[in-house]
This record gives C-alpha cells, structure tokens and sequence, in this order.
C-alpha cells in the first residue's frame, strides 16, 4: 500500500476545455476554466491550484495562472466514455462504472402519464414540464406555487426530474415523499431516469425566493458495484461527502456528510482528515454548478475558485507523508456557454502527495475509470477492470 489515505476531491463543473465529442452534445467551443479566467482579465487568483499545476494540464494557459516550472502535483485530463454529462455519470465512471446505456431525457416535458401518476400520489396540480434554468423557473411560477400549492416541476439537458417546492407551503418532508414516488416511476424499463432532484426554496416574492441547502438527489441506484463497494468489501474505510452519497445511493459508503455549501464541505474535509483511518474519501463541491454554472455566473464562478483555493491550502498542509489528494471535476458548466446545462469537457487530474518526489504529466486519460482504478491498485484491491491506473507513475 503506497498511501494510506486518499481524498479524491471533485469540483463540480469545473472542466477544463471541449471533449473530443462535444460537438455531439452542442458543446463546441465550450471551457469552463478557460472562460471564467477570461472574465476575470488575468486577476483570477488561484495560488494553490496554480502550484498543483492547473494551468499545466491545457495548451493555452488559464489568463491569469501561469503554468509552473516544477509543479508540485502530477497533472493530466480525463476523458468521459459516459453517454451522458451529468453529475451521476461522471461520479460512477470515476467509480469504474461508466454508464453505457443511454438514460430517459425529455427535451419537450414529461410524458402525461408520468405527470398524472405524481399529481394523483401528491395531490398537487403541476406547471412547468420544460426544460429550464431552475433560477428562473422558479421566479416565473414560485408566485403561482404560493397562491395554489401547485408543483413546480422541470427538467434540464441531463436526466433529471427537478421538483421545485417553497418550504413554506409544500414541506422538506413532503416534497421528498414526493420525489422517492417519482424515483419509484422511472427505475425503467420505459423510462430510466438517472436522478430525482427536490428543489427546495423559500421567500415570498419573486425578488427573494432563494434555494436551500435542503436540496436532495434521488439517484439510481447503481447498477453494478464501484470501487467502493470494492473497497468496503475488504474492510477498508469509504467515507462521502457531499452529494456524493446520493448519487450512489449511500451504496458502499460507511461515512457520509451531507454539505450546506463548498465552505461547509472544507470543514468537513478538514474534519475527516483529523480522522484516523485506511481508506478512501470521495468528496463533492456543488456550488460551483449549481450556484454560477447553471446560472451563468462567471465572475462568482470565478469568485468560489478562489475561495476554495484557500481552504486547498489548509488541505496542503494538513496532509500526512502518506496521504494522496485527486483533485478533479464530474463535467463541465462553461458559466459563458449558450444555456444552462452542462457542457461536455475534459476534466482536470491533479495528483499530490507529500512523499512524491516529482511531478509527472499523466497525459490525457481515455476514461474517468483510471481515478477508480488508480485508487484499487493502492489499495491492493480487485474491482471491473474498467480503467488503467497510474499509480505507478507517481514518484
């Protein structure tokens, strides 16, 4: 066992220019990182990821955050052989288990029959059923909801059934009721749908309706086993934070923390790596898509990188000799692409240990598999075979 402990770390949306295959999901010329350094005139400031060598991975450097000489990260890109972008397809490939078969999307609303069926179980009217941006939907029909009780339901470009309800009016525990029936109506074979969103907010106008951290994803259930069922198996400790443990459904994971914001997951980084223990933490950081990728947002994009980038440094320090850190992204959310929905980009890999002596270009990874399987062939465990690992490339 080379580390004892890995921290793979995945900022949501943060991808770091267009996939091979983009043009295939409209998302040509997108580039999350790219574009928010260009908003920002050279003033994006991230020490912390520019020394782990962020810049390193692209051909044109993030304006603002040079490439280094000796970066202290072993660097790279992964590729996503995934059918979709979303946050579920990322997670599970990176977790050996690519999704193969193309999910249930809905570019013209939800069937009528799917929309009969969770009027009848919630006893709620529904409006909606279009693709749109969940800001702007809600401050369209949030009013409506407040006068009727009707349910604001909506989709994306991903696999999602999204159910907006203020808190006020449809409670936390009744929308999530709501959303485990939806979840029950499309586990296939007609429609599978890869995850059920509650979108709770509050607010009585327009002006103030505001999402809370009450959000909850219902996800598929994985349809196989990951790394760390794999893991767990074998007695070695899985620990999820944020989103993490509902796109997996809490499957193969021991410890769970659920995060109000990317400020309250560091405290919950910072918490598990005061743990003692032999393992794998995956941990998820949302707010940068959900907050400014599918709003939008470029400059407060930019702004939660350069908050993270702080709280990366107190990770830096506090890791053990034999602590790993994998630093990456799920898809991308390019905040200045057309839309809102995700963009189809590679992801960064960055790599640190404090017992690497030296920085190695990891090259373009041909799927997220090799983040799982890297992990495995640590730990000495068998799991699919889906990725290749590179562990042995770290020195």
């Amino acid at each position: 066992m080379k580390y004892k402990r890995i921290f793979g770390l995945v900022l949501d949306s943060v991808g770091t220019g267009a996939a091979d295959d983009a043009k295939n999901f409209g998302d040509e010329g997108s580039d999350t990182l790219g574009h928010v350094g260009e908003a920002y005139k050279g003033m994006l400031k991230i020490p912390n990821l520019q020394k782990l060598g962020i810049s390193n991975i692209r051909e044109n450097t993030i304006e603002g955050v040079a490439a280094e000489e000796e970066p202290l990260a072993s660097f790279g890109k992964m590729k996503e052989i995934s059918v979709g972008k979303d946050s579920m397809d990322g997670h599970w490939e990176m977790m050996e288990l690519p999704v193969v078969q193309k999910l249930s999307f809905f570019p013209n609303g939800f069937p009528q029959e799917l929309l009969d069926k969770l009027t009848e179980f919630s006893g709620r009217n529904i409006v909606g059923n279009r693709p749109e941006s969940g800001t702007k939907i809600i401050e369209e029909l949030g009013e409506h909801q407040l006068e009727t009780g009707d349910l604001i339901v909506y989709t994306s470009g991903d696999s999602v059934i999204q159910i907006a309800a203020n808190e006020a009016i449809i409670p936390v525990e009744e929308l999530y009721r709501i959303c485990e029936y939806a979840r029950s109506l499309v586990n296939g074979p007609e429609y599978t749908v890869g995850r059920i969103i509650a979108r709770p907010y509050i607010g009585k106008t327009k002006d103030t309706f505001t999402r809370t951290a009450n959000r909850h994803d219902f996800a598929l259930k994985p349809t196989g086993k990951t790394v760390m069922d794999y893991l767990q198996e074998d007695g070695f400790k899985t620990i999820g934070v944020g989103k993490i443990n509902d796109i997996f459904s809490k499957q193969g994971i021991d410890e769970g923390y659920h995060n109000e914001s990317n400020m309250d997951g560091m405290d919950h980084v910072d918490h598990v790596m005061a743990e003692d223990f032999t393992g794998f933490c995956f941990i998820n950081l949302v707010d940068f898509d959900a907050m400014y990728g599918h709003r939008r947002n470029p400059i407060g994009f930019g702004q939660a990188l350069m908050d993270f980038d702080v709280r990366l440094g107190t990770v830096i320090e506090n890791m053990k000799q034999d602590d790993l850190l994998m630093i990456t992204a799920d898809h991308g959310n390019d905040p200045t692409f057309k839309g809102s929905d995700h963009t189809r980009e590679n992801v960064p890999l960055l790599v640190y240990s404090p017992q690497n002596k030296k920085s190695v270009n990891l090259g373009t990874r041909k799927t997220f598999s090799d983040f799982g399987a890297t992990i495995l062939d640590n730990f000495g465990v068998q799991g699919e075979d889906r990725g290749t690992s590179f562990l042995d490339s770290l020195e």
